[in-house]
């Protein structure tokens, strides 16, 4: 392969072609072109793709009567460029919302029929900008916490618990073709899982159309187990909607406790900063083969399951852009791509198209 990923072998998404869709998430500087190298990998590898930020309602509707479309045109037009499945993401999420979404021109909490009515509001204008070229959509991000109860956000607090009925309910009305989805992390924890189990059916059960749940992905080269992965893959098939692995990574770097706070990686002393930060100077062949073996033996339970599964989306195009540089610990150098930092194919991408084509 050369330096983009271009040769005689075949793309992933052809590899994959017959099974499920393979997606990238991109970021506004690579919607924008300034990383030319990445539209040659995007053309090549994926039919699917994700925005990392750019329609998050802090960058999209940032004003009460303020909105930016410019990027998330380029990005719409990138998707029709290339003829592939191009999703929105997220219309209502706890986080990366103004504080004004809450709150009324006097500083007070607004309530529950204003903060429905901004709403509606925000998921019509977005959704119908796009109608016919955003295929599917993230409607819900985030709403179950760690213990499976619904997350004590804002959006919960003022609407109460059918916000998030009511979010899919207005995302149906905008665009009844889109596919709409629910988007989470850590299935593998028991309670969390459980909650969102019991809310995809709930709502299920009041007539409210979920066409897939994202399971985010954010793993470690053993963590979860793949039998966990397996389990919540079978128990979302079982209740009727499409899984979807929305934002895959696999990180190399020990797993930094999640009671821990996010530092910078230059304030721990230099005996933690090795112990936390171990590849500094290039990834050792011994863990480059791991990540390979990983990625294959992840991609081996989806096709597995290819019958259930809609997607497949990276959550980056290469190690230089992936968040997992930056949290829970910033500065560390992380390589959860199948592109190295220089967009360059990774012996990860070889052993999937390898093994499977």
């Amino acid at each position: 392969m050369n330096k983009d990923g271009n040769s005689n072998s075949p793309g992933l998404k052809d590899v994959f072609k017959d099974d499920f869709y393979i997606g990238v998430a991109l970021s506004k500087d690579q919607v924008c072109g300034k990383e030319r190298e990445t539209l040659y990998v995007l053309k090549k590898h994926f039919n699917s793709v994700t925005p990392e930020n750019i329609l998050k309602w802090e960058e999209v509707h940032p004003k009460p009567n303020e909105y930016n479309f410019e990027t998330v045109d380029k990005y719409v037009e990138l998707g029709e460029k290339y003829n592939i499945f191009t999703i929105g993401h997220t219309l209502v999420w706890h986080l990366q919302t103004p504080d004004w979404v809450f709150k009324d021109v006097s500083g007070n909490w607004v309530d529950r029929e204003g903060l429905l009515k901004r709403m509606k509001e925000h998921i019509f204008t977005v959704m119908e900008r796009y109608k016919g070229k955003i295929h599917g959509w993230d409607v819900v991000n985030e709403a179950v916490d760690e213990e499976g109860s619904l997350r004590n956000s804002k959006w919960y607090e003022i609407i109460g618990e059918d916000y998030i009925q009511k979010a899919f309910e207005f995302a149906r009305e905008a665009d009844p073709d889109a596919e709409l989805y629910y988007n989470d992390y850590n299935f593998e924890k028991p309670f969390k899982c459980q909650g969102i189990m019991k809310l995809i059916e709930s709502l299920k059960e009041r007539g409210i159309r979920i066409d897939g749940v994202g399971i985010q992905g954010h793993w470690f080269l053993e963590y979860p187990r793949l039998e966990e992965i397996e389990a919540y893959i079978l128990a979302l098939s079982r209740i009727g909607v499409k899984v979807i692995v929305s934002e895959m990574d696999i990180s190399v770097l020990p797993i930094y406790p999640v009671e821990s706070e996010a530092v910078d990686i230059s304030l721990l002393i230099p005996e933690f900063q090795r112990v936390h930060n171990p590849y500094v100077d290039g990834l050792p062949e011994s863990v480059e083969k791991a990540l390979a073996d990983r990625y294959v033996e992840l991609f081996s339970l989806f096709h597995k399951y290819r019958e259930n599964i809609k997607r497949v989306t990276l959550w980056a195009v290469h190690d230089r852009q992936t968040w997992r540089n930056y949290l829970p610990i910033s500065g560390r150098k992380d390589y959860p791509m199948l592109f190295d930092r220089n967009c360059k194919p990774k012996l990860a991408l070889k052993s999937l198209i390898e093994h499977f084509k």
